[in-house]
Formats: C-alpha cells, structure tokens, sequence
C-alpha cells in the first residue's frame, strides 16, 4: 500500500531533482514508515536551489518519492500560491491509497479538505499544538488570533475524523485534540535516537550493561560557564529573547557565563542587537543553523547547561539530544517539557527573572549538575530507537488496516 504524508516541513532540491534537509526528517527518518507501507511520497514545500550544502542529507531515496508543494513564507506568498497547491495535494491523494497528516497546518488542511469530500480514511500524527504555537506573545502577526482559532479547530476535526491518531505528549496533546472513540489513540515521541546520540559506555539495550556516564557535576571545560541553546530563530516560541535576558542578569550577579545559540532564522539579527544593547555582544555566539547531527552534539559536549525557556513546545527533539548527552537542562513549564524535566528543573515562561534564579541555582550547585546529568541520560533512554519502534508501528499497522478495509467498503 502506498502512503501520501501531509507536512509543513520545507526541503530543498537541486537540479538533478534530489531533496534535502537539515532537519532530522531525513531519508532514514521515511524509512520507519516503510516497515509497513510499500512505498511513501512526502508531500511538502519544496524550494529549487542551486547546489546542495555541506551537511545537508537526502530526503528522497528507493521507496521514498516526494510531491513538491510551491514553495512560500506567510499568507500573502500563500494565497498567490494556493491553487497550485490544491491541486498537487489532490493529485498526491488520488495517487495513494492510505493518507497521514503529521503536523497541523495549511497542507494539513488542505488535505483534510479532499479526504473528508471523498470519505476517504486517513491517520493524524500530532506533533505539535497550534493553540501555543499561535499564543499571544509567541508570532507576531495582524492575524494570529484568527490564524489560532482556525487552525487548532481543523486540528481538532482532524483527530475526531481520524481512523487512528498519535500524540506526542501523553497528557496535553490528547486531552485538546481528542480522537473519536472508535479511533486508535497512542502517546508516542517522534524523536527517535540512535546509539551515537547517547553517551553510554554500553548501549546494549538487551543487556543490564546500559550504563550511562553522567556528568561529574565540575565545570565541564575551563572558563565561563556555558550555556547552550538549540532552536529555531524564526519565530520567538522557544523564547532565545528571554534566555539573553537572563544572561544578562547572571552577569550582574557574578556569574562569569556565556551563551552559545544554534538556530537560524529572520529575528537572529534582532536578538544580536539585544544582546547588544544589553552590553553582553561578547558572551552570545550566534552559530546559525547547524546539520542535526555530529556538529549540534559537539556544541552540547562543549557545554555546562542547556537551557530551552520555550513560551510554547511540543516534546522538544532539542532538550532530548541535550539530556542523551548528559547534559543538565532548564525548560518552561509549557507543552510537552514537564513530561521531560521536574519541576525543580523548570520555569515559568516568559519570566527572565524566574530564569536567572535557576541558572544560578544550577550553576553554582555541582552536587545537583551531577543529579540532572544522571536523571537525564535515564529519561533519554526512552527514547531510544529500538524502544519507539514497535509502538510506532502498531499505529501504522492499525492505520494500513482500517484504510484496507474502509476503501473495500466504499467502494
């Protein structure tokens, strides 16, 4: 059976018509869906470019085809772009017989459209909320309270129409967008990592040798302490604004500190000048976007702390990777994070100086590093490949099954 999967992720294709990625949805991430589908189009925003990157990584590959949807940013570039849209969405339904929308969003929508015209059964993957995503506070848009109403109501209808659907939270996730009763409802990550994400000294899962190697709780490397941060810096839903903030005032109070931020986007420029204008230009390196691998685990090895003050959040990949490396992590109190970390280990959103206090609190505690290093690495292990895998497949299982038998009814 092939599978269409409906995304807002964007990708990249040069010439010779190959995609790519920076992200983690790479080619191996389509395989997992190939374990019980016989062939996967991803149908998402593709943009032609020139030449491929150093560290970007092939999307499309043997059993993984894609629909390029038009490429665009905002509304405005979307509604010159929407009747192109449509129709590759509609051609990629027509063309597959089993259908998963992961991630609500316009594709998502737009999808959903087609699917529930032509009764035709589909599973959702919920990956992330667009009532926090769209949060006061969180876009600046003219349109965002609208733009949130509309598309937590089509997340909502989707997961209520749905044949089957899987949350990445346990708690939040199911309890908004709930799933019709006669629907197969599961909690699971789509984070997935592998051996060399962990810093173990055996990673046999089979055996009572998984052993992790926490931190010490001592200053990692010589010198200021260092903070981490990993996100996106085209929206400010992960809150790098609060974090510098914070910075700041650690500074004032003695803490001899420094800031790392990976991540690109359209506000780096704007949180360069604030860390600036707040006279700390010299302790906030701005790496830009790094490849989701080697390059991104290097940056939280060098690192004391790892620090994700998210306004809005699903289950983070970020603080995940962080914590598999025996990193100790601060997060806010929103999304999926309290899944993640205790409460001990949390703030308030938006509250620079409820985060200031806890990177304090941390930094001068080497007994507690020590104690959130080792928690973390045990939490992380959850989230192991091999842990994942069966539950995932169950979910595609169920969906290969019940889209069998309710195409054989309608027609």
């Amino acid at each position: 059976m092939r599978l269409a999967v409906m995304l807002e992720q964007r990708y990249a294709r040069t010439p010779e018509g190959r995609l790519w990625t920076t992200a983690p949805a790479d080619y191996q991430f389509w395989c997992r869906y190939l374990e019980v589908f016989d062939h996967v189009c991803v149908v998402a925003r593709v943009q032609d470019v020139p030449v491929a990157q150093p560290g970007w990584k092939r999307v499309d590959g043997q059993g993984v085809t894609y629909s390029a949807l038009p490429y665009y940013v905002g509304p405005f570039q979307y509604a010159l772009r929407s009747r192109q849209m449509h129709q590759v969405i509609r051609s990629a339904i027509a063309s597959n017989e089993a259908v998963i929308i992961r991630v609500s969003g316009v594709a998502g929508s737009v999808a959903y459209k087609y699917l529930r015209a032509n009764k035709r059964p589909f599973g959702v993957e919920v990956v992330s909320d667009p009532y926090e995503v769209l949060a006061p506070g969180v876009v600046k848009h003219p349109l965002r309270p609208l733009f949130r109403w509309w598309f937590t109501r089509q997340l909502q209808a989707q997961c209520i129409d749905a044949v089957a659907v899987a949350y990445v939270t346990k708690m939040i996730l199911p309890y908004r967008y709930p799933a019709a009763r006669d629907a197969l409802a599961t909690p699971y990550s789509s984070v997935e990592l592998k051996d060399e994400a962990f810093v173990f000294s055996d990673i046999n899962l089979d055996s009572a040798a998984f052993v992790p190697t926490p931190r010490t709780g001592a200053r990692h490397i010589e010198g200021a302490y260092k903070l981490v941060f990993v996100g996106s810096l085209a929206q400010m839903y992960k809150g790098p604004d609060i974090l510098i903030d914070a910075v700041a005032k650690c500074l004032s109070k003695g803490l001899e500190t420094s800031l790392t931020v990976v991540g690109s986007g359209k506000y780096r420029a704007e949180l360069e000048a604030r860390a600036k204008a707040l006279g700390i230009a010299k302790r906030v390196r701005f790496l830009g976007e790094l490849p989701a691998s080697a390059p991104v685990r290097a940056q939280l090895d060098e690192a004391d702390l790892f620090v994700l003050p998210s306004r809005t959040d699903a289950l983070p990949r970020a603080i995940i990777e962080a914590m598999a490396r025996g990193l100790p992590c601060i997060g806010s109190t929103v999304g999926g994070i309290p899944e993640l970390l205790p409460p001990e280990d949390m703030v308030p959103p938006s509250n620079v100086a409820a985060l200031a206090r806890k990177i304090l609190e941390v930094a001068n505690n080497p007994t507690r590093q020590a104690a959130m290093s080792a928690r973390n690495l045990e939490k992380a292990k959850e989230y192991h490949k091999k842990l994942l895998g069966e539950v995932r497949k169950s979910f595609y299982e169920y969906t290969k099954k019940e889209t069998e038998k309710r195409l054989k009814r309608n027609n």
